[in-house]
Parts: C-alpha cells; sequence; structure tokens
C-alpha cells in the first residue's frame, strides 16, 4: 500500500504525523511526504519527502493574506494571529480562512498525487487541497488529528468552500471512504470521540543530547521547568522567554529553555538557574521535568500530557486556546495570559498536587491508546475494495 502524507507546511503539522508513517513502513507500507517551508524538516526522521512548491514567498504570501483576512474579516484576523487575545472558539470559524489558503496551491498537491499514485491520503485537518488530490484519485482520506479542536463537520465545511476548485479537477465531492485519527485522551474528549482513538507518540525531531540528559539520567536535585515557545524566532518569543526567566530568577528551580534558532544574547542577562538551548528533542527533555511552559500548540501539549507533566499554556492565537482550554478545564496545568506570568504563578506550576495527580491520570489514559501501529490495519482496511 502507498500511502501519500500531506501535512500543512509547518513543523508542527508534520511532526505529528511521523509516527503513523513509520508505523506503516515498518509494517512493509510505502510512505511519501508532500509538504514545504517547516514540514520539510520530516525528513531528519529517515521519510522520504518531496517538496511541494507554493509558488510564492512565504512572508509575502503571508502578508498579504493577513491583509486581505484583516479587511475582509477583522475579528477572525486577530483570532488567528499570533499573541491573540483569545484565539479560535472552534475550528470551525477558520475554515472559510483556510479554504482559500488552500485553493492558492491545491495544483502542486493534486499533480503530486497523480504523479505518485497512492492508495491513501493522510493530511492535516483544514487542509483542503488534500482532500481535493484524494478525491480527484478516488481514494481514501484520513485527516490527522492533533489537539482539542474537534468537528466532525470540517471536511464537508471545506468542501462547500472549496466547490468550485473541486469542480475544477472533475472531483463532484469529497473521499467516498474518509476517516480520521484522534489522539485525544478519554477524559479530554467534549463530546463524541471525533476519529479512530490513537495514541500521541511524541517526535519533535531528533538530535544529539547534550550530557545532562545523555543515560544514565540523574534526577535534578530540584523541580525542573521546561520551556519551549514554538518554532519561529520573533521579537515577542524573545520578550516572553525573558520575562519567564525573570519570573524565575528568585526561586529555587531550574529552568530549561529550548527555543530552537535563537540567539541566546537576545536573552540578556541569564540567571544562574537557567539553561538556554536550541533544539532539544521534547520527548527526552519532558519527562525529566516538574513541569513544562509552551505556547499551547497541539503536539506539545500533548507531549506534556503524555510525560505526566503539569503544563502552563500562554495561548498564541489560532487554536491555541482551544488546548489551553483543554488543559484548564481537565485540571492537569493553568491556562493564562502572557501578562500574568509572574513568580507566585510558577511557584503554584511546581507546587500544585492536584495538577500533578490530574496529569498522571490522563498519562495513565494515554498509556491505554492503541498505538499507531495498531491503527495500520483500519487503514488497510479503508482501503480494501
Amino acid at each position: 500500500m502507498r500511502v501519500l502524507f500531506l501535512p500543512i507546511p509547518a513543523i508542527g503539522h508534520a511532526y505529528p504525523m511521523v509516527p503513523l508513517a513509520w508505523a506503516l513502513r515498518a509494517a512493509g507500507h510505502e510512505v511519501l511526504f508532500g509538504t514545504a517551508l517547516g514540514g520539510l524538516a520530516v525528513e531528519k526522521a529517515g521519510l522520504p519527502v518531496v517538496e511541494v512548491e507554493l509558488g510564492q514567498d512565504r512572508p509575502e504570501a503571508l502578508a498579504k493574506s493577513a491583509e486581505k483576512l484583516a479587511e475582509k474579516d477583522p475579528a477572525l484576523h486577530a483570532k488567528l494571529r499570533e499573541r491573540g487575545d483569545a484565539g479560535l472558539d472552534s475550528l470551525e470559524e477558520a475554515v472559510p480562512f483556510f479554504a482559500e489558503r488552500s485553493a492558492e496551491f491545491t495544483d502542486v498537491l493534486v499533480d503530486l498525487a497523480r504523479a505518485w499514485r497512492p492508495d491513501l491520503v493522510v493530511h492535516s485537518s483544514l487542509y483542503g487541497g488534500a482532500l481535493v488530490a484524494a478525491a480527484v484519485l478516488g481514494v481514501p482520506s484520513v485527516e490527522c488529528r492533533e489537539g482539542f479542536g474537534r468537528s466532525e463537520r470540517l471536511s464537508v465545511l471545506m468542501y462547500q468552500h472549496m466547490k468550485e476548485v473541486f469542480a475544477d479537477y472533475g472531483a463532484t465531492g469529497l473521499p467516498e471512504r474518509r476517516a480520521g485519527t484522534d489522539s485525544c485522551p478519554p477524559s479530554m474528549i467534549d463530546g463524541p470521540r471525533d476519529g479512530w482513538p490513537m495514541r500521541h507518540v511524541p517526535y519533535s525531531g531528533g538530535a544529539q543530547l547534550p550530557a545532562w540528559l545523555m543515560p544514565p539520567i540523574a534526577t535534578p536535585s530540584r523541580p525542573r521547568i521546561g520551556v519551549t515557545l514554538g518554532s519561529g524566532s520573533d521579537a515577542w518569543r524573545l520578550e516572553l522567554a525573558a520575562s519567564i526567566l525573570a519570573s524565575a530568577a528568585g526561586l529555587d528551580v531550574e529552568l530549561v529553555l529550548a527555543l530552537g534558532d535563537v540567539d541566546p544574547d537576545a536573552l540578556g542577562a541569564i540567571p544562574p538557574n537557567a539553561r538556554v538551548f536550541g533544539w532539544v528533542p521534547l520527548s527526552a527533555l519532558v519527562p525529566t521535568c516538574t513541569a513544562l511552559i509552551h505556547h499551547g500548540g497541539g503536539g506539545t501539549t500533548l507531549t506534556a500530557l503524555e510525560a505526566g507533566v503539569p503544563q502552563l499554556v500562554l495561548a498564541t492565537g489560532a487554536d491555541n486556546g482551544i488546548n489551553a482550554r483543554a488543559v484548564h478545564n481537565r485540571g492537569v496545568g493553568i491556562s493564562a495570559r502572557i501578562e500574568e506570568v509572574d513568580t507566585a504563578l510558577l511557584h503554584r506550576l511546581v507546587t500544585d498536587d492536584a495538577m500533578r495527580s490530574a496529569a498522571g491520570q490522563v498519562r495513565t489514559e494515554i498509556s491505554a491508546m492503541p498505538t499507531p501501529a495498531e491503527v495500520v490495519p483500519r487503514l488497510v482496511s479503508l482501503c480494501e475494495p
């Protein structure tokens, strides 16, 4: 069986698909990723990748899209942008924007699918071009859902907004056979399960581990707080990191900031109780932590849950607020605004026994969910006549 993975071209959408792709390859199936920009990092996972040409410069394209959306729907623009106050209330709100963006480069996804002839397309939520590609080939599509934004209607709504695009390629509707994977822990589901349950297996890239994370890993002598703020080097991320450093300076904790391609000098004075690194695999770092501070990405939220670690979520727009609310409602962490970060909040994060207990309960739930390898037979069955 051939499986074409079409994540939205960003690292946060591509990485959660890696464990399922590994499971398929281990079972003897062929896989191929078609992506661009940050999504190309999946090649480091040992997976074959084709770069799809988006035909436009990313900063310029994003700026133009943002300008158009700000004029057409200023409220949605405010929710989608990073550092938005509240973010989305539902993923359904974002369908018009993503449908318009998908239409701009559906042709390259369809061309890739026609050239490689997959038996199955696995894709990100809100990626209309992938649905068109599957419909054109007459093969099943599987939506890979990470995070806590839930709606069974996303594909239907996407089709309603992209009917003309589907028709342009001779597709009269959505793929006849559709399914989805759902990594949401049972006690954090708001409503019915939205797809096949599949355990979240953390993957955030490979790297040579620093000495303090190499086996045998010593238990930290004081509470360790991990900090990751997503990919990118925006000025606001530096400001937030500096604020966290200042708030933790007076606490008896160890702060580990995994900030990617960030110049540590831009953070100013680093207190003695802090380490600043570039890329550190969260799957190696988080289990050694007492708590994790992050931006609210679905994969990061689930990685903390899988490790049973309480988290402080500083949601930064888009669907991150939905993830933050899920964390707060289950009692496994704190949802806060960026300006609320202070010493008292960090102290609560590492000392709240109720949060730690709840996080442990959810970790047990996740460990009982089917692994990606156990989901592979369902994918095979979906493709059978």
